[in-house]
Order: structure tokens, then sequence, then C-alpha cells
């Protein structure tokens, strides 16, 4: 059988599949190639003939013309481009599978138009669906252009071969009805690169406790991790406090707009408001910010612990990346964490209390034997479920039921 070809697409390059879009060539069981927006090409040509480009029908950053429908609108702009692209892309080769982010690869304008198999890769269906902090909640506004979005999700999971999304948590939120045409499959991830060994610490180093995300967010329960802080600062512990992600940014939540609204624009950020609810951990917490991915693979390795407190998620990269380099964790009983982790086997699962928080806190703190077996074990784990090696057959296998969904679909 010759090796398919797959063309991945998404308006940032490396980004979501880029990794194992390369990783597909490289070990050569597919022709693969990744189309993203001109910029992103130009910036990572060095990397490959299989990076193309495809040039958006419009602007897709800021805001578009109509707030309510903006996402859609975005993604109509990024749909025509890629339309345009793999038509030219066709007729100089056959494409057997397009596998298309959602919204930054919008593969909504592909269906009935090109002869490939379509797989939608859908996060999760709208923010409705993934939840939000109640005390930050959403305006009016917010919500009705939100169902825009899902709307979009949806028709894509009716109309494409086959969807894909990173957790069965994600699949729940899914309408039962369109649950059937979805896989579950988290991508691959190389945790060789920039890997370091843990470094013997001087005896009297301090204890380091750590948070880790892409952003400083309610959804990813930094709130919680400043009571916490909090709370060990007033019992008299002994530690560093440390935490690595983006100030400022929105991603899975309301509460920036939140901070605005109450603030009146007077406290810059969400970061900045918990410093004023929580000024000891706000004076205590070292915040790192958005890190070259080489020194944030280094500040991973020198840190004891870390809280992963999520409240709401569907597939956090940032936890995956954590427990593929060996670190010890404590994360909640419920929701993503676990399909990630097994209690007391890689690391500590917690009910939403704080504390059993502190108590199991205190007592990793005394146990550096428990806390190296969680973190050997948790690296072990993610190489053999989440490395690119690992996932690669999982892979194969979606893209060649979706080969065949296609040709179920099509008229004989």
């Amino acid at each position: 059988m010759t090796k398919p070809v797959i063309v991945f697409v998404g308006s940032v390059y490396p980004g979501q599949f880029g990794g194992l879009c390369d990783y597909l060539r490289k070990s050569g069981v597919a022709e693969t190639y990744f189309l993203t927006t001109p910029g992103h090409r130009a910036r990572n040509v060095d990397r490959g003939a299989h990076i193309l480009a495809f040039q958006p029908d419009g602007k897709i950053v800021g805001e578009q013309s109509y707030y309510y429908s903006a996402k859609v609108e975005r993604s109509a702009r990024i749909g025509r481009g890629v339309l345009n692209a793999l038509r030219e892309f066709q007729s100089k080769k056959k494409i057997d599978v397009v596998v298309s982010h959602s919204l930054f690869g919008a593969p909504h304008f592909l269906y009935d138009e090109i002869d490939a198999a379509i797989i939608s890769y859908i996060e999760f269906p709208s923010y409705q669906a993934h939840g939000w902090d109640p005390t930050y909640p959403p305006d009016l506004a917010q919500r009705m252009a939100d169902k825009n979005t899902e709307m979009l999700n949806f028709h894509q999971a009716v109309r494409s071969d086959l969807v894909i999304c990173p957790s069965h948590h994600a699949k729940q939120m899914f309408p039962r009805a369109l649950q059937g045409n979805i896989e579950v499959q988290l991508e691959g991830f190389d945790f060789e690169t920039n890997s370091h060994a843990a470094r013997a610490k001087a005896s009297d180093a301090p204890f380091t406790i750590g948070f880790a995300a892409r952003d400083l967010s309610s959804a990813k329960g930094f709130d919680t991790y400043m009571g916490l802080v909090s709370q060990l600062i007033d019992q008299k512990v002994e530690a560093r406090f440390i935490a690595l992600g983006g100030a400022g940014v929105t991603t899975y939540g309301y509460e920036e707009q939140w901070v605005k609204r109450e603030h009146n624009g007077a406290i810059a950020n969400f970061c900045e408001h918990l410093k004023s609810v929580y000024p000891q951990a706000g004076e205590a917490v070292e915040f790192a910010g958005t890190l070259p991915y080489e020194e944030y693979t280094q500040r991973i390795a020198d840190i004891d612990l870390f809280l992963y407190p999520l409240k709401y998620g569907v597939a956090n990269w940032g936890l995956v990346e954590i427990l593929g380099r060996g670190a010890c964790v404590i994360a909640p009983d419920s929701g993503y964490p676990t399909e990630l982790i097994i209690d007391d086997v890689n690391g500590c699962l917690l009910p939403d209390e704080d504390a059993a928080w502190i108590s199991a806190i205190k007592a990793l703190m005394e146990d550096p034997d428990r806390r190296k077996r969680y973190g050997a074990a948790a690296r072990i784990m993610s190489i053999q479920h989440h490395s690119y090696a690992a996932v690669t057959p999982r892979y194969m296998q979606l893209f060649r039921k979706a080969m065949q969904n296609r040709k179920m679909r099509s008229p004989s």
C-alpha cells in the first residue's frame, strides 16, 4: 500500500499537529504537509518544503466586522484561503486526508468541494459546554457570540468524515447524537528535546512549589493556587513559589473581561487582581511569565512539586508536558486530569478541598521518595502513551477510518 498523502491545516505552525506532521514524514509512515499562513511559512521555511501556505481572504487577526459572529467570520476568511490552496495542491497531487483545526483551519468550505477525507479537530464545542467560573461570568454579548461558535462546531461534527477531540472529557461535551463520529486522541509530544536531568540541589535550597500553564487563568486554577500559597504562608510553611505562564491572557474563560468591568480599568489583568486579593501570595510568588521553550523545560526540572488545580479544561498540554518530564504533580480527582493521572501511581489526585491540598503538600514536602516515585512513573507512562512514537499507530488507524468513511459517503 502506498503511503497516504495527509495535509494538516492550521493558521499557526508548528502549533497543533505541526510536530506530528513532521514526525510522520520523518518516520516514513505517511507523506505529510502542513498548510499555514504565509507569515508562519516564511518563519519556518528552513524546516522543510512540506510547509506550505494558504492566503486567508482578509485579515484574521484582531476584531472582525461583527462581534457576535467574529469567530465564524474569521473561520470563513481562513476557509476560503484553505479551499483555494487545497484545490491548487490537488491539481498536482492527490490528497487522501485533510486534518483541519476547527477554527484555525476551518474545514467547513471543503465539504463536497475537494476529493479527500476531511477530519475536523475540535478541542471543545463551545464555552458553554466547556464551563467557566461563575465568579467571573460572561455577559450577554459573550454568551450570544459563543452560540455561533457552537453552531460552527456542530456543523463540522455532522459533515466531517471524522472528528478528533483531545479527551473523553471533551467528547462528552457534544450532544450524544453527534458522538458516534467523534474519536478521542491527544496529540503526540517530544519529551526528549530539551530534557533536563534533575540536578542535585544544595542542602539549604528552598523547596519549590510551582504552577505552570500557558496562562495564569481561572480555568487553569491559578486563583486556587494563589489561595493555597496564601494559606501555606499563614501556616509558616517554608518554600519558594513560582508561577510559569502568561498574565493578562484570555483563553478559556471570561475573567479578564470581568476584571475590566469590575475594576473599571484600574487593575491591569486577572493576575494583578489576584495579587490584591492575596497580598501575601502576591509578594511571595515569583512570576516568570511566558518563557522560551528551552528555559521553560529547565524551570520544570527545577521545581519540586507542581500544583495543577484545574477547574475547566479538556486537554492541557502543559500538564502532559510536566508529567512527561518527570515532575511530581497534585491535581483534581475530577475532569480531564483523571485521564492522565492514576492516584498514588504517577501523581496525586485530590478533591476540591483546600484542607486536603494543604495536607498533601506538607506530606509530599517531607517525602522525597514518594515524589521521586510519582515523577518516574509519570515520565514512563507519558512516553508510553503520549510520545509521537506511541500515538502514530493510532493516528494512522484514524486516518484510514476517515478514508473509509469518505468512501462510504461518496456516491457509487
